[in-house]
């Protein structure tokens, strides 16, 4: 038994599921997401509780079980609370900054890279100008415009200039070794 697929998914107080064959709908505060699932699968609704069931123990099935479950316990997640990554800029000169619902991007190019928003994520820049804040319900979007935004200038491995992710470490290499005799 899988042991992520048997559990129960708890829906919040504001989160409302509709299951309509295989596609799911999770409508909550901030937002609504819907996806498809495998048809294999059986999604119940019951008493604020959602279960995921499989037909067997085929390879196949097994897989999918727990897939399924994570996948809509982070649509639940991504409505109700939703899903945040931080980017962290470093070097000098560069920043970032808002210009209406866009973000502005300085990484020492001979140009400011404008980036915008897929519908439903929002860019917000913090302290210094050198921390970037994309948020969103979708974990999967969140996550994608995030390394599309460290894509632009990744960290490079001398001086760790670039953009990186929060928490992300840089391995670093030695610089140029002295004149030898």
């Amino acid at each position: 038994m899988s042991r992520i697929g048997k559990q129960p998914v708890k829906l919040p107080a504001k989160v409302q599921v509709s299951i309509e064959g295989a596609l799911v709908t999770v409508k909550g505060p901030k937002g609504e997401l819907s996806a498809s699932m495998h048809p294999n699968m059986k999604v119940t609704q019951d008493q604020g509780v959602i279960t995921v069931e499989r037909p067997d123990d085929e390879r196949e099935n097994r897989a999918l079980h727990g897939l399924t479950r994570a996948l809509i316990n982070n649509m639940v997640t991504g409505v109700s609370t939703g899903f945040k990554r931080t980017l962290l800029i470093e070097g000098v000169g560069y920043r970032a900054e808002m210009k209406g619902k866009n973000l502005v991007l300085y990484l020492g190019y001979s140009h400011p890279i404008e980036v915008e928003p897929p519908a439903g994520i929002t860019f917000s820049v913090g302290e210094r100008n050198v921390v970037v804040n994309v948020e969103g319900p979708d974990k999967q979007v969140v996550g994608q415009v995030a390394a599309n935004i460290r894509k632009i200038r990744p960290p490079e491995p001398y001086l760790g200039k670039g953009v990186r992710y929060e928490g992300e470490i840089i391995r670093r290499k030695a610089g140029k070794a002295g004149k030898g005799k």
